[in-house]
């Protein structure tokens, strides 16, 4: 059980937050979290890289001199991997990194990520309805009032899309905005705070939670 103090727009405390997640066990909790980030690094790879071998490189096909007699080393094409613009010795060919994991490790891996990250969650009250009109000027602000350092990597957890809060938040490089039951376990991870509204929690708590 985790116990939050919820922020209001002005910074000021304006309640309590709690959940409970259903998480790995202590002993097991690091290997299931790394497996679940190994396999999303993984899984974003696109796995394009070619190079050609030395029978796909265009020419190379006559002997450029004859076996005996020159004093050189013999040679049997100019595309040999030892000649510049042959072809490469066991280069990377287009393949799948993709991984699998079952579905019920996946989602306990993410729980034990976000719950883990407890101390340097911040929570706040839904403030969509604060902001008239979409300004970066005005969220900063908020992220300020809240404890935020000005070079943190931010993530912020909404229970919903906001345009607003959409619009307010896209110029910010450091700051990353996710739906509460999209979030995944190298974004929990990589930020430096996290910052979820109450009802992103209760979201949280409704699809992680233990039942």
């Amino acid at each position: 059980m985790v116990n939050c103090v919820v922020k209001s727009w002005d910074g000021g405390d304006a309640g309590q937050a709690e959940f409970n997640l259903k998480v790995a066990r202590e002993e097991t909790a690091s290997h299931v979290v790394h497996r679940a980030l190994i396999r999303q690094m993984a899984n974003a790879r696109q796995g394009t890289a070619s190079s050609k071998t030395r029978s796909e490189v265009r020419g190379g096909g006559r002997k450029p001199w004859r076996q005996k007699g020159t004093g050189r080393a013999r040679a049997g094409s100019i595309r040999s991997p030892l000649w510049r613009g042959g072809g490469v010795i066991f280069g990377p060919k287009p393949r799948d990194y993709s991984t699998k994991m079952n579905k019920k490790e996946r989602r306990l891996a993410l729980a034990t990520a976000f719950q883990s990250r407890s101390e340097e969650l911040v929570v706040v009250e839904d403030f969509a309805d604060q902001l008239e009109k979409p300004k970066t000027k005005d969220l900063l602000a908020a992220l300020k009032r809240w404890g935020v350092e000005a070079d943190d990597k931010v993530l912020l957890v909404l229970a919903e899309r906001d345009d607003k809060i959409y619009l307010s938040s896209r110029n910010v490089p450091n700051l990353k905005v996710l739906i509460a039951d999209q979030m995944n376990v190298y974004d929990v991870l990589h930020a430096d705070q996290v910052v979820a509204t109450k009802s992103a929690i209760s979201r949280v708590q409704e699809v992680y939670g233990v039942a």
